[in-house]
């Protein structure tokens, strides 16, 4: 989904024209009974409109010339007939398209979603968010629509067009000569003009992702909006980038409008210029006036399906467009796959840790080094703290370990095996993470220490938050682990959003610890019970401390220090205190400043 130069897509785009929607052709093909249906329908209700021409013909030409009341009625009793098969028909075909519609949307955004959860994290430094959510719904309801109604519609509409384009041949091949000649001059623009709203509606689908990707993220981050008082510098903003989308838009309905306008003009034009013909044979008597009623409401549905094809065709290349921004998220592969054969991890887990002469570059950033010929190992059941300036390189450790990314060089491996040749979900199922900045989603507190581990049960739910410090504080909300705690968490302090993070942690039982700046953003009390609530989790796991407190990394068995991508201190505390280095410097600037501030509030 990395964005191509785009004139190049819009010629490809105009090329394609409404090739993209091929791509639903498995999905339709997984309910054929639907699809089945549908048709079945669909050739009802088109034969049924073809057949009431002939009658009212046969009307017109015998009823009225006889006067033969019975002969009348009998018509009009079949006329009541067809009417009624239509109607039958119809609500068929709408139920069975709808329904297809409706089922193909739904297996196509869940499709989407599952894909995009496996994406490698390398896809979301480069893609916002809100963009991908509105691919994920705005263009899976533009496709519902064509797959379900404008499909049909246009199923419907070609079928009547070509059985009335052969019936008015049948009923006077001189009258419908004159129709077919002016079809090549209709359709021929209908293609150019179609190709043009494919192209601005995928530009108008483009816009409104943008102005919706901004909302997402103005309305996640309010807070700090209005603390800076940026409400109208937001809404400045927003409101810009939906004119933007709504200029697409409007080119695109521009482009729809003269689609439609010039169809129905050239159809029914011809329409006319053939009726004039007509009533000139049946002055002469070449054909009965029974026979042009009936070459007349043939060129009429003709005309009139003509004209809608237009309409839908408008409609299609909408869904095209959208189709196609779907299928180019279905077509993103992830940088991070499982090999065809994957080592398998020893069992039972140690969790020994190596990094043997890692360099490492972010995609987003590949001029600028990481991790410079890092290299370092961890024993079994050993608490390593890793801190140094921001920028070091400390977080990135985390995410090699996690198998975010691989190394641009060199090796890292779990247990003795190199993770390049390892199963991503076997390996993040050996790991348990308390990240600086928590995600807890909007559900139950529950859900949330569950979310690791969704079958367990409320009782080690329980123990997890007992054991995190957690169940003090949760046992007086109004309903306990069942609260709610809003998007993000919104309704619990920092310190309890850290917790229920631990408790998560403490739930996965992992024998790889990762804590990434668990206790940066906490106040002393909170600091307290949440290192309490630590010191219980690490245990005897191997662990590994990302800190920039380092009051947090006194206990942990080493230190490394790092500094541009390299470690450049190992050792205790102690040790690196006397040393003098850059852990010393770390230490003073922290422990001085934390004394003046300890002084000064006596």
């Amino acid at each position: 989904m990395s964005k191509e130069p785009e004139a190049g897509a819009e010629r490809k785009s105009e090329r394609k024209s409404l090739r993209p929607l091929a791509a639903l052709a498995p999905y339709l093909g997984r309910y054929r009974g639907l699809v089945a249906g549908a048709l079945v329908a669909l050739v009802a209700a088109a034969v049924t409109t073809l057949a009431l021409p002939m009658a009212v013909r046969r009307m017109i030409d015998h009823g009225f010339s006889e006067s033969d009341a019975g002969f009348i009625d009998t018509y009009f009793m079949m006329l009541a007939a067809l009417a009624i098969l239509l109607a039958l028909a119809s609500a068929f075909r709408y139920f069975f398209v709808i329904t297809l519609g409706e089922r193909i949307v739904s297996d196509l955004r869940r499709e989407v979603f599952d894909h995009v959860t496996h994406l490698s994290p390398a896809f979301f430094d480069q893609n916002q968010s809100g963009e991908i959510v509105s691919r994920l719904t705005a263009d899976t309801t533009q496709v519902k629509s064509a797959v379900g109604a404008t499909a049909s519609v246009a199923l419907r509409n070609l079928i009547l067009c070509l059985g009335a384009i052969a019936m008015m041949i049948y009923t006077s091949p001189k009258l419908s000569s004159l129709v077919l000649a002016a079809i090549p001059i209709i359709v021929f623009p209908l293609v150019a003009f179609g190709r043009s709203v494919r192209r601005r509606s995928r530009q108008a689908q483009d816009t409104l992702a943008s102005a919706s990707a901004y909302a997402g993220e103005a309305i996640g981050a309010v807070r700090t909006v209005q603390a800076f008082n940026a409400e109208q510098s937001a809404r400045d903003r927003f409101g810009s980038a939906v004119e933007t989308a709504f200029g697409a838009a409007r080119s695109a309905i521009l482009a729809r409008s003269l689609l439609t306008g010039f169809a129905i003009a050239m159809v029914f034009g011809s329409v006319v210029a053939v009726l004039w013909f007509g009533a000139q044979d049946v002055l002469s008597g070449h054909i009965s006036a029974g026979t042009l009623g009936q070459f007349l409401l043939y060129s009429v549905f003709a005309a009139g399906s003509l004209g809608s094809l237009s309409e839908v065709w408008g409609e299609l290349s909408q869904a095209a467009g959208a189709a196609e921004r779907l299928t180019e998220l279905l077509d993103e592969r992830p940088a991070i796959t499982a090999p065809a054969r994957p080592t398998a991890l020893p069992v039972p887990p140690r969790g020994a840790l190596d990094f043997s002469d890692v360099h490492f570059a972010y995609p987003s950033r590949p001029g600028y080094r990481s991790l410079n010929g890092l290299s370092f190992s961890i024993r079994p059941g050993e608490t390593v703290a890793v801190v140094g300036p921001s920028g070091a390189g400390k977080s990135t450790i985390l995410s090699l370990i996690l198998r975010f990314y691989d190394p641009t060089s060199g090796r890292v491996m779990l247990d003795g095996v190199d993770l390049r040749s390892a199963d991503p979900e076997e390996i993040r199922s050996r790991i348990a993470i308390v990240p600086q900045d928590v995600t807890i989603f909007a559900s139950t507190i529950a859900d949330n220490i569950a979310f690791g581990l969704p079958g367990a049960s409320p009782e080690r739910v329980r123990a997890a938050a007992k054991a995190a410090q957690a169940e003090e504080f949760i046992s007086r909300l109004d309903h306990g682990f069942d609260t709610m705690v809003g998007e993000r968490g919104v309704t619990l302090s920092g310190g309890q959003r850290q917790r229920i993070a631990i408790a998560r942690a403490i739930l996965k039982d992992a024998p790889l610890l990762l804590l990434d700046e668990a206790t940066s953003a906490l106040d002393a009390e909170s600091e307290k019970l949440v290192q309490k609530a630590l010191d219980g989790l690490m245990g005897h796991r191997t662990t590994i401390v990302i800190a920039h407190r380092l009051a947090t990394v006194l206990k942990a068995d080493r230190i490394l220090v790092m500094d541009h991508g390299r470690i450049v201190e190992e050792g205790t505390h102690q040790s690196l205190v006397r040393q003098g280095g850059l852990y010393a410097k770390l230490a003073r600037l922290q422990f001085d400043h934390g004394e003046e501030q300890s002084t000064a509030a006596q």
